[in-house]
């Protein structure tokens, strides 16, 4: 059985004690059991359990991986001292069926991002209710130097349910992976950033590792033709899955509330200007299927009902409170225990302010499980499949010349800290003044009176 250990980090000379490690993995576990399955689902999540370890292997690990450790995450130290870690299962191998775990794996990660254009009144700039924030944010990492060029994706075309704009979005993150797709085989990346700048995408290579798994009678020559092919399948692939359902939840368990008339495109995204330069204005969007894995992180996301704008004032009165009583924070479970109360408090979608600690506190809460969505990774698992081995049990998905059983997942659900609501009220400033400035008054004037009309958007929430 192959398993991942998670060790905490933490900045130089701020050791936590082996109390203080213990409770912090306990409390992510526990959020993970207790809260993001209720959003995703049972078969997404994979909360992972804590065990303890002699700490001379951990030290001997430590010195081992040291050098592997990429040199952006090198400004922590791993934990060496309490012998606590996390085992998890490992996801680039993961695979729920044990007739293929001796067969080669191919597990594509993807960090899907934002999926929607904030619909809160309390929004100043106009401007973010045509462009979406990842769309934003790039220009600004540009400017400041986290990558060369601006990427094509926009999270918006990929939660579309659209497959050509499905298609799309893939496509430009194989172009342009970033930190935002990875490609694993048999566990070992095979494409992807190694850092900021390495960011080089080599079709060739890639459809040289991936020839095996969707042309494995070789009947595909190489060459060019070759590469766009095997990308084009990687890219239907990948398409289905995320739009399938694996873990369906039954209908009673389900609250549906409708929460804003939201946009479901973005005036900056690379397939709409193609479809304005081709005299197309309309935009059609399918919607995603309820069950899959796209439409409940996109749900979890919509929590931010807000907007940081929104937000920003509740975090300050809640602040202000604790001033006053700071002994009133573990009793407001800012630290946890993220236990089922804790997510029974979070099914309160009101949006009219009473003024109170505990409305407040609610909305921050939300604002911190939509920020965890909106940064959390899907990862797909996916391995041959022999037509005799196939059966209802087994979710599969077929291409020209061969199928793959697959498992999809969801990870890094660590929630996000309470403490970084200011920096990002301060950096969603810093996004949209940057892109005023620089971008959008330099684009073309045709796109700003693109793509009037409005779209539905509900929020599901599962019932404990």
């Amino acid at each position: 059985r192959c398993v991942v250990l998670r060790f905490l980090k933490s900045p130089p000379n701020q050791n936590k004690t082996s109390e203080e490690i213990l409770h912090h993995l306990q409390n992510i576990v526990d959020f993970g059991k207790h809260v993001m399955k209720q959003f995703f689902g049972e078969n997404y999540v994979h909360h992972g359990e804590i065990i303890q370890l002699p700490l001379d292997f951990v030290r001997q690990l430590c010195l081992k991986i040291q050098p592997e450790r990429p040199e952006s995450r090198c400004d922590k130290d791993m934990d060496t001292l309490s012998g606590y870690a996390m085992c998890l299962p490992n996801l680039t191998r993961l695979q729920t069926y044990r007739f293929v775990e001796h067969r080669p794996i191919l597990c594509i990660e993807i960090k899907p991002k934002c999926g929607f254009i904030p619909f809160s009144s309390h929004v100043s700039q106009e401007i973010k209710h045509k462009v979406c924030r990842y769309c934003m944010h790039q220009h600004l990492k540009v400017a400041n130097g986290k990558w060369k060029r601006p990427s094509k994706y926009c999270p918006l075309d990929l939660f579309s349910g659209n497959k050509q704009r499905m298609h799309f979005a893939l496509k430009s993150l194989l172009q342009e992976p970033q930190n935002n797709l990875k490609i694993f085989k048999n566990g070992e990346l095979i494409y992807g950033c190694k850092d900021d700048q390495d960011c080089v995408s080599d079709w060739n290579e890639l459809a040289r590792h991936l020839k095996p798994f969707f042309f494995p009678s070789n009947g595909l020559v190489s060459g060019p033709h070759c590469t766009r092919t095997i990308v084009k399948e990687l890219i239907h692939v990948i398409t289905m899955t995320l739009l399938s359902s694996t873990d369906a939840c039954r209908a009673g368990d389900m609250k549906t509330v409708p929460i804003s008339q939201g946009r479901s495109y973005c005036e900056a995204s690379a397939f709409n200007k193609e479809l304005v330069r081709n005299g197309k204005h309309k935009l059609e969007s399918s919607g995603l299927p309820r069950g899959c894995l796209l439409y409940k992180t996109l749900q979890a996301q919509m929590l931010d009902m807000l907007d940081i704008e929104g937000l920003h004032p509740l975090y300050s009165r809640v602040e202000q409170y604790l001033e006053e009583f700071p002994e009133e924070r573990s009793t407001l479970q800012i630290d946890g225990p993220y236990n089922e109360a804790f997510y029974e408090k979070l099914l309160d979608l009101s949006t009219e302010d009473d003024g109170t600690v505990a409305f407040a506190l609610t909305k921050v809460q939300q604002y911190r499980i939509a920020m965890t969505a909106k940064d959390c990774s899907l990862m797909i698992a996916l391995s041959p499949c022999l037509q005799d081995e196939c059966s209802e049990q087994r979710p599969v998905v077929l291409t020209s010349k061969s199928r793959f059983t697959f498992s999809v997942s969801v990870l890094d659900l660590d929630l996000k800290p309470y403490e970084s609501i200011p920096h990002q009220y301060k950096l969603d400033s810093e996004i949209v003044n940057y892109y005023l400035k620089n971008v959008q008054a330099k684009d073309d004037p045709v796109m700003s009176t693109l793509f009037k009309e409005n779209e539905d958007c509900t929020l599901v929430l599962h019932k404990v």
